[in-house]
């Protein structure tokens, strides 16, 4: 799958730059064309002599090639590449990616970059652990970049923890996976709902859930990657995605993505229900803020929502897939089963509370997937490796 493929490798300053070397080898052992992109500091790890005799090409590093006006350009870089991929990354040009410093060569060529870009960070375990690197890290997924996670090992400092930059044969893998992968919904229409709805009481008060969204974005951004066309509809979430097969339609209320979701269905080819709606709403909402009355106590009349699943259920052709989800906190496997046969889904994901890293707000999740014949049960994992789990499935009933 990498054979005639372009791919900037952009180097950092790190002692894990000596890996860059078996990445190169190893992607033009599988026919790969591979372009080195490295950053002032990285030279201090590895020559550019060396990494041009492997790739046959010269390294780009500055803006200027020399100082008769010719200059390396960015923008042609990253419209070139079929995948950019940065390994080692450090935590400093984690932190310039996030934020966009685009203070050197490999930096621009990412801010220029039209294909995926995939991440390999090397720190050392202090580093990798610091609350501002997984806040650079979810920013980086949040743009669409893929995190090939660092592993557990003896590192630089010789301490012994997580920040080993993954090995370049799995790396490569990485790579060759997401190139398979990447015709497996290609053409096809996905509508995903996520994220909680909010039910207004009054103007300032609202019944809602715990619902972060994370793990329908996961699902959403795994679809695109994977080349469906797609249609989020999200309620009040304060993430962010930005990729150009993505479709985002910000709704408030179980009514207003009732009605999208209804409006959209007939043309999609899957519809995967993640979204926590409020099953119940109130009755009447208040124009004003409604005052609290000492001593007296407050009740309030709700009325059901409409029925999302259910009623894209009854729609469903049999040209189209529903999936479902079921977050319980007993009698689990019942109560999913019973919502599989209710709602005509295809398969449901079933969480549960009891689960610890599972359910809301988390940025891990454990699930299972059942079907009308089978379950099948996952370890805790990432919600973006979770969504993986999900899309295989899917892509197996397609």
């Amino acid at each position: 799958m990498l054979k005639g493929k372009k791919i900037i490798l952009g180097i950092t300053g790190s002692i894990a730059a000596y890996k860059a070397c078996l990445i190169i080898r190893g992607l033009i052992k599988k026919g790969a064309e591979v372009q080195v992109v490295i950053t002032p500091a990285g030279k201090e790890f590895i020559t550019p002599i060396t990494l041009s005799a492997l790739t046959s090409k010269p390294v780009i590093s500055e803006f200027f090639a020399q100082k008769d006006g010719s200059w390396n350009s960015h923008v042609d870089l990253g419209l070139w590449a079929d995948a950019m991929l940065i390994a080692p990354a450090t935590a400093s040009t984690l932190g310039k990616m996030a934020n966009g410093v685009a203070d050197n060569m490999l930096i621009t060529t990412y801010l220029s970059a039209k294909s995926q870009v995939f991440i390999a960070p090397a720190m050392d375990l202090d580093m990798f652990a610091h609350p501002s690197t997984h806040r650079n890290l979810d920013t980086l997924r949040s743009y669409g970049d893929i995190i090939i996670e660092p592993t557990s090992g003896e590192l630089a400092s010789h301490l012994v923890g997580k920040g080993r930059m993954e090995d370049p044969d799995n790396i490569i893998a990485v790579l060759e996976d997401y190139f398979v992968k990447q015709a497996d919904l290609k053409g096809k229409n996905v509508l995903i709902t996520a994220g909680p709805t909010y039910e207004q009481i009054d103007p300032v008060r609202f019944i809602g859930n715990y619902s972060s969204g994370k793990m329908g974005f996961a699902i959403a951004q795994e679809c695109a990657n994977r080349g469906a066309n797609v249609t989020l509809v999200t309620g009040p979430v304060q993430l962010k995605l930005d990729h150009p097969n993505i479709k985002r339609i910000d709704v408030s209320s179980a009514q207003q993505m009732f009605e999208v979701a209804v409006e959209t269905f007939p043309k999609m080819d899957v519809a995967i229900l993640s979204a926590a709606v409020a099953d119940y709403t109130p009755a009447v909402a208040a124009d004003q803020k409604m005052k609290r009355i000492e001593g007296e106590a407050l009740n309030l009349y709700l009325k059901p929502t409409k029925d999302i699943a259910a009623h894209l259920g009854k729609l469903k052709t049999k040209d189209q897939r529903i999936v479902g989800f079921a977050l319980e906190t007993n009698d689990e496997e019942s109560h999913a089963k019973g919502k599989l046969e209710k709602k005509n889904f295809d398969f449901i994901v079933l969480n549960s509370l009891q689960d610890k890293g599972a359910g809301f707000q988390c940025d891990t999740n454990k699930i299972y997937l059942i079907d009308r014949s089978t379950k099948t049960e996952f370890p805790l994992k990432s919600k973006p490796e979770v969504a993986e789990d999900i899309i295989n499935r899917l892509v197996e009933i397609l």
